[in-house]
Protein backbone atom coordinates (compact mmCIF):
# COMPACT_ATOMS: atom_id res chain seq x y z
CA UNK A 1 0.00 0.00 0.00
CA UNK A 2 1.16 3.76 -0.63
CA UNK A 3 1.22 6.13 1.37
CA UNK A 4 1.05 9.78 1.19
CA UNK A 5 4.31 11.03 -0.22
CA UNK A 6 3.74 14.74 2.06
CA UNK A 7 2.77 17.58 0.92
CA UNK A 8 5.08 20.70 -0.21
CA UNK A 9 5.33 23.12 2.24
CA UNK A 10 4.50 26.35 0.23
CA UNK A 11 1.58 24.03 -1.62
CA UNK A 12 0.33 23.42 2.06
CA UNK A 13 0.02 26.85 3.11
CA UNK A 14 -1.41 28.47 -0.15
CA UNK A 15 -3.96 26.15 0.92
CA UNK A 16 -4.74 26.88 3.84
CA UNK A 17 -5.29 30.12 2.88
CA UNK A 18 -8.11 28.83 0.69
CA UNK A 19 -11.58 28.49 0.46
CA UNK A 20 -13.34 25.49 -0.82
CA UNK A 21 -15.17 27.82 -3.36
CA UNK A 22 -12.51 29.00 -5.02
CA UNK A 23 -10.50 25.40 -5.59
CA UNK A 24 -13.85 23.60 -6.66
CA UNK A 25 -13.46 26.91 -9.20
CA UNK A 26 -10.27 25.74 -10.38
CA UNK A 27 -10.87 22.29 -10.54
CA UNK A 28 -13.79 23.44 -12.51
CA UNK A 29 -11.31 25.38 -15.04
CA UNK A 30 -9.51 22.04 -15.14
CA UNK A 31 -12.76 19.79 -16.60
CA UNK A 32 -12.88 18.45 -12.98
CA UNK A 33 -16.90 18.85 -12.27
CA UNK A 34 -17.37 16.21 -9.12
CA UNK A 35 -14.64 17.38 -6.68
CA UNK A 36 -16.97 18.30 -3.37
CA UNK A 37 -17.94 15.74 -0.75
CA UNK A 38 -21.57 15.64 -0.33
CA UNK A 39 -23.77 15.40 2.38
CA UNK A 40 -20.78 16.26 5.13
CA UNK A 41 -20.38 18.74 7.06
CA UNK A 42 -17.86 20.04 10.01
CA UNK A 43 -19.31 18.71 13.34
CA UNK A 44 -16.04 20.12 15.38
CA UNK A 45 -15.54 23.60 16.60
CA UNK A 46 -12.84 26.28 14.85
CA UNK A 47 -12.56 28.00 11.48
CA UNK A 48 -9.15 26.36 10.82
CA UNK A 49 -8.40 24.82 7.42
CA UNK A 50 -7.42 21.36 7.16
CA UNK A 51 -5.18 20.35 4.45
CA UNK A 52 -3.86 16.75 3.65
CA UNK A 53 -3.61 13.87 1.59
CA UNK A 54 -5.73 11.01 1.94
CA UNK A 55 -5.28 7.94 4.01
CA UNK A 56 -8.50 6.02 2.91
CA UNK A 57 -10.66 3.01 4.28
CA UNK A 58 -13.54 1.67 2.99
CA UNK A 59 -16.41 -0.23 4.20
CA UNK A 60 -19.09 -2.34 3.48
CA UNK A 61 -22.21 -3.65 4.99
CA UNK A 62 -22.02 -5.72 7.97
CA UNK A 63 -22.48 -9.48 8.25
CA UNK A 64 -23.75 -10.77 11.94
CA UNK A 65 -21.05 -13.77 11.98
CA UNK A 66 -18.06 -11.48 11.23
CA UNK A 67 -19.10 -8.27 12.74
CA UNK A 68 -19.42 -8.43 16.78
CA UNK A 69 -17.15 -6.39 19.16
CA UNK A 70 -14.51 -9.53 19.80
CA UNK A 71 -13.38 -8.54 16.41
CA UNK A 72 -11.55 -5.33 17.60
CA UNK A 73 -9.00 -7.60 19.60
CA UNK A 74 -7.48 -8.51 15.95
CA UNK A 75 -4.65 -6.26 15.59
CA UNK A 76 -5.44 -6.68 11.75
CA UNK A 77 -8.89 -5.03 11.99
CA UNK A 78 -8.72 -2.74 9.34
CA UNK A 79 -10.48 -0.26 11.30
CA UNK A 80 -8.09 -0.47 13.95
CA UNK A 81 -5.22 -0.30 11.11
CA UNK A 82 -6.33 2.76 9.73
CA UNK A 83 -5.83 4.70 13.65
CA UNK A 84 -2.57 3.84 14.10
CA UNK A 85 -1.46 3.67 10.45
CA UNK A 86 -2.92 7.14 9.13
CA UNK A 87 0.38 8.99 8.75
CA UNK A 88 1.03 12.54 10.55
CA UNK A 89 -0.46 14.93 8.51
CA UNK A 90 -2.54 13.15 6.30
CA UNK A 91 -6.65 12.83 6.39
CA UNK A 92 -8.41 9.34 7.65
CA UNK A 93 -10.98 9.60 4.81
CA UNK A 94 -13.63 6.77 5.20
CA UNK A 95 -16.22 5.59 2.94
CA UNK A 96 -19.36 4.77 4.52
CA UNK A 97 -21.58 4.23 1.67
CA UNK A 98 -23.02 7.55 3.32
CA UNK A 99 -24.91 5.24 5.81
CA UNK A 100 -25.36 6.94 8.96
CA UNK A 101 -27.35 4.10 11.19
CA UNK A 102 -23.99 3.78 12.84
CA UNK A 103 -20.90 5.64 14.09
CA UNK A 104 -17.73 4.74 11.79
CA UNK A 105 -15.95 5.88 15.04
CA UNK A 106 -15.95 7.87 18.28
CA UNK A 107 -14.30 10.23 20.66
CA UNK A 108 -11.62 7.80 21.58
CA UNK A 109 -10.05 6.30 17.98
CA UNK A 110 -10.90 10.83 17.43
CA UNK A 111 -8.57 11.20 20.48
CA UNK A 112 -6.07 8.76 19.16
CA UNK A 113 -5.86 10.13 15.63
CA UNK A 114 -5.51 13.44 17.14
CA UNK A 115 -2.42 12.57 19.38
CA UNK A 116 -0.59 10.83 16.25
CA UNK A 117 -0.87 14.37 14.28
CA UNK A 118 -3.41 13.04 12.02
CA UNK A 119 -4.86 16.43 10.01
CA UNK A 120 -8.46 15.71 10.16
CA UNK A 121 -11.13 13.01 9.58
CA UNK A 122 -13.70 13.22 6.54
CA UNK A 123 -16.59 10.92 6.14
CA UNK A 124 -19.81 10.15 4.26
CA UNK A 125 -21.45 8.64 7.27
CA UNK A 126 -21.93 8.70 10.71
CA UNK A 127 -19.68 9.05 14.02
CA UNK A 128 -20.76 8.45 17.60
CA UNK A 129 -19.90 9.99 20.89
CA UNK A 130 -20.39 13.57 19.35
CA UNK A 131 -20.64 15.37 22.17
CA UNK A 132 -17.18 14.52 23.40
CA UNK A 133 -15.79 14.44 19.52
CA UNK A 134 -17.31 18.59 19.23
CA UNK A 135 -14.67 19.27 22.49
CA UNK A 136 -11.61 17.71 20.15
CA UNK A 137 -9.27 20.20 18.46
CA UNK A 138 -9.46 17.92 15.18
CA UNK A 139 -11.63 19.07 12.23
CA UNK A 140 -13.76 15.90 11.84
CA UNK A 141 -16.21 16.12 8.99
CA UNK A 142 -19.33 13.56 8.69
CA UNK A 143 -22.62 13.13 8.02
CA UNK A 144 -23.77 13.46 11.74
CA UNK A 145 -24.02 11.62 14.71
CA UNK A 146 -25.34 8.09 15.11
CA UNK A 147 -24.99 6.60 18.73
CA UNK A 148 -25.20 2.91 17.49
CA UNK A 149 -21.20 1.11 17.45
CA UNK A 150 -19.88 0.74 13.80
CA UNK A 151 -20.20 -3.31 13.77
CA UNK A 152 -24.05 -3.53 13.96
CA UNK A 153 -23.84 -1.26 10.44
CA UNK A 154 -20.23 -1.46 8.88
CA UNK A 155 -17.59 -4.33 7.41
CA UNK A 156 -14.38 -2.20 7.30
CA UNK A 157 -12.53 -4.28 4.30
CA UNK A 158 -9.65 -2.18 2.69
CA UNK A 159 -6.97 0.31 3.57
CA UNK A 160 -5.61 2.72 1.24
CA UNK A 161 -7.36 1.90 -1.91
CA UNK A 162 -9.86 4.01 -3.86
CA UNK A 163 -13.09 5.21 -2.41
CA UNK A 164 -16.25 6.74 -3.56
CA UNK A 165 -17.01 9.41 -0.11
CA UNK A 166 -19.71 11.38 -0.45
CA UNK A 167 -20.32 10.77 -4.17
CA UNK A 168 -16.47 11.60 -4.99
CA UNK A 169 -13.81 9.20 -6.00
CA UNK A 170 -11.18 9.40 -3.33
CA UNK A 171 -7.82 7.77 -4.44
CA UNK A 172 -5.03 7.79 -1.39
CA UNK A 173 -2.61 10.96 -1.43
CA UNK A 174 -5.36 13.11 -2.94
CA UNK A 175 -5.16 16.32 -1.49
CA UNK A 176 -8.27 16.87 0.93
CA UNK A 177 -8.95 20.68 1.82
CA UNK A 178 -11.50 21.17 4.27
CA UNK A 179 -13.38 24.58 5.41
CA UNK A 180 -16.50 25.65 6.96
CA UNK A 181 -18.00 25.08 4.32
CA UNK A 182 -16.95 21.42 3.45
CA UNK A 183 -14.41 19.26 1.80
CA UNK A 184 -13.00 19.25 -1.96
CA UNK A 185 -10.80 16.48 -3.17
CA UNK A 186 -7.83 17.64 -5.53
CA UNK A 187 -5.77 14.88 -7.85
CA UNK A 188 -1.73 14.92 -5.98
CA UNK A 189 -0.29 15.70 -9.60
CA UNK A 190 -2.59 18.74 -9.92
CA UNK A 191 -2.39 20.11 -5.95
CA UNK A 192 0.80 22.42 -6.75
CA UNK A 193 -0.64 24.30 -9.30
CA UNK A 194 -4.07 24.54 -7.93
CA UNK A 195 -2.93 25.98 -4.63
CA UNK A 196 -0.77 28.63 -6.88
CA UNK A 197 -3.82 29.50 -9.34
CA UNK A 198 -6.09 29.59 -6.09
CA UNK A 199 -3.98 32.08 -4.46
CA UNK A 200 -3.65 34.42 -6.97
CA UNK A 201 -7.73 33.96 -7.47
CA UNK A 202 -8.24 34.71 -4.03
CA UNK A 203 -6.39 37.69 -4.24
CA UNK A 204 -8.01 39.35 -7.30
CA UNK A 205 -11.44 38.32 -5.80
CA UNK A 206 -10.39 40.40 -2.35
CA UNK A 207 -9.79 43.52 -4.23
CA UNK A 208 -13.31 42.75 -6.57
CA UNK A 209 -14.71 42.66 -3.26
CA UNK A 210 -13.11 45.84 -2.04
CA UNK A 211 -14.22 47.46 -5.61
CA UNK A 212 -17.39 46.50 -5.06
CA UNK A 213 -17.73 47.58 -0.88
CA UNK A 214 -16.57 51.39 -2.71
CA UNK A 215 -19.65 51.21 -4.79
CA UNK A 216 -18.06 49.84 -7.88
CA UNK A 217 -21.02 47.83 -9.97
CA UNK A 218 -20.62 44.05 -11.05
CA UNK A 219 -20.19 44.66 -15.10
CA UNK A 220 -17.08 44.35 -16.16
CA UNK A 221 -15.75 44.16 -12.99
CA UNK A 222 -17.17 40.30 -11.86
CA UNK A 223 -15.52 38.69 -14.46
CA UNK A 224 -13.57 41.12 -14.58
CA UNK A 225 -13.07 42.98 -18.47
CA UNK A 226 -9.99 43.93 -19.55
CA UNK A 227 -10.04 47.28 -18.21
CA UNK A 228 -10.17 45.72 -14.83
CA UNK A 229 -7.78 43.94 -15.36
CA UNK A 230 -5.13 46.39 -16.56
CA UNK A 231 -6.29 48.20 -13.20
CA UNK A 232 -5.77 45.31 -11.11
CA UNK A 233 -2.46 44.79 -12.18
CA UNK A 234 -1.44 48.50 -11.80
CA UNK A 235 -2.64 47.93 -8.26
CA UNK A 236 -0.66 44.54 -8.05
CA UNK A 237 2.55 46.81 -9.41
CA UNK A 238 2.27 49.31 -6.82
CA UNK A 239 2.14 46.80 -3.98
CA UNK A 240 5.43 45.02 -5.50
CA UNK A 241 7.12 48.82 -5.39
CA UNK A 242 6.38 49.44 -1.94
Amino acid sequence: MSEPSGLAEETRRLLELTSTATLTTQLFKRGLRNTFVQGVRRVTPGHGVMVGEAFTLRMIPAREDLDHPDMFTDRSHPQRRAIEECPPGAVLAIDCRKETRAGCLGDILCARLLERGVAGVVTDGAVRDLPQIEALPLPVYAAGGAAPASFGVHHAVDLNQPIACGDVAEFPGDVLVGDREGVVVIPRHLADEVARDAAEQEQLESWILNEVKAGKGIFGLYPPDAETRARYQAWRDGRRER
